[in-house]
């Protein structure tokens, strides 16, 4: 994949947007709209939501509930904590119901979790506690009020793991799209751009398609679409209830493609993705969920948290045209 060349005409705009939202979309200019005084309209005016998923200060293992508030303080409207995280947090003795208050009172809303469940295995024993673990965690988030989790094809991504059929994933997801119907918490099939499995968009979506099942969805990722070697265009063609959240960050192509790692992602706009052509397909696709920054960079995780979670949310504002 090629440099984005000039970072800003990567950027969609506000008005883009905003026309894609409304009755009539055809010729709309691309120039930016004035911004409502009221930051609470302008974002309810927004066809999407800024979320922030606590990889991006990981490093500094932070108290969740800390977490919250330099989030909100940060001004995204939602989060996407990791398991471990939550799991944490209750062993340390705390309240499940007063971290749902703390978010709620926060203004911020769960938009997804991330989790590790091996759900996908071909091993029978291991995929049976691989549910279990997986009950355990839905349950989890649905105590501090999300209704979405992360399902990545973690225990069938090794390089030297093997090949599942389609039709097989599909049918395995199909089965954790049950139990989160039961449990309140949709999984969301998620690509892994080095996995052996579920490494491009098409797999995932042949996966969520096939399983047959009304809740089927796929969380996608801007650095997992480049390093599976998948095309951004295919965005183009997931409606809204393909896609609640979508991971968004930045990469540098100095290297090869294949040798990118998770350690490379950058706040959006520092990098050389395409992002002007991934939002524009993903306004195509009527997208109207949330934007979650998950970065994994090892130079952000020393650096104050606050100010992480500031720059990534202006960098996410830039990216889209907007300042609410």
């Amino acid at each position: 994949m090629t440099s984005s060349g000039d970072s800003k005409s990567q950027f969609i705009s506000r008005r883009r947007w905003l026309t894609a939202a409304s009755i009539s979309a055809a010729g709309a200019s691309l120039s930016h709209m004035p911004v409502a005084a009221d930051s609470d309209r302008a974002a309810e005016s927004r066809p999407f939501r800024y979320c922030f998923n606590t990889s991006c200060i990981r490093g500094q293992r932070r108290p969740l509930a800390e977490e919250v508030d330099l989030i909100a303080a940060a001004g995204y409207d939602g989060l996407e904590p990791w398991i471990d995280e939550i799991e944490r947090f209750v062993q340390e003795g705390g309240s499940l119901p007063d971290l749902r208050k703390r978010i709620a009172d926060a203004g911020l809303a769960v938009e997804s979790a991330i989790g590790f469940a091996n759900w996908i295995v071909d091993d029978d024993e291991q995929r049976a506690a691989a549910l279990e673990k997986l009950k355990r965690d839905m349950d989890l988030v649905r105590q501090i009020g999300g209704n979405r989790i992360a399902a990545p094809p973690a225990g069938a991504n090794a390089a030297d793991a093997g090949k599942i059929d389609l039709f097989v994933v599909a049918e395995r997801y199909r089965t954790i799209l049950e139990i989160g119907r039961e449990i309140g918490v949709t999984p969301q099939i998620e690509i892994w751009g080095p996995s052996r499995n579920l490494s491009r968009l098409g797999e995932a979506v042949f996966a969520a398609v096939e399983s047959g099942h009304p809740d089927a969805c796929i969380l996608p990722d801007v650095y997992h679409i480049y390093r599976g070697g998948s095309d951004f265009d295919g965005l183009k063609l997931l409606s809204p209830a393909a896609v609640h959240v979508f991971h968004v960050n930045d990469y540098p192509t100095s290297k090869p493609r294949e040798e990118a790692t998770d350690a490379d992602r950058v706040y959006p706009g520092d990098g050389d993705a395409p992002l002007g052509a991934v939002m524009q397909a993903l306004n195509t696709a009527g997208f109207r969920g949330a934007l979650s920054l998950e970065l994994f960079n090892r130079s952000y995780w020393e650096q104050n948290p606050a100010e992480v979670a500031r720059r990534g949310l202006e960098a996410m504002r830039r990216m889209t045209g907007t300042t609410a």
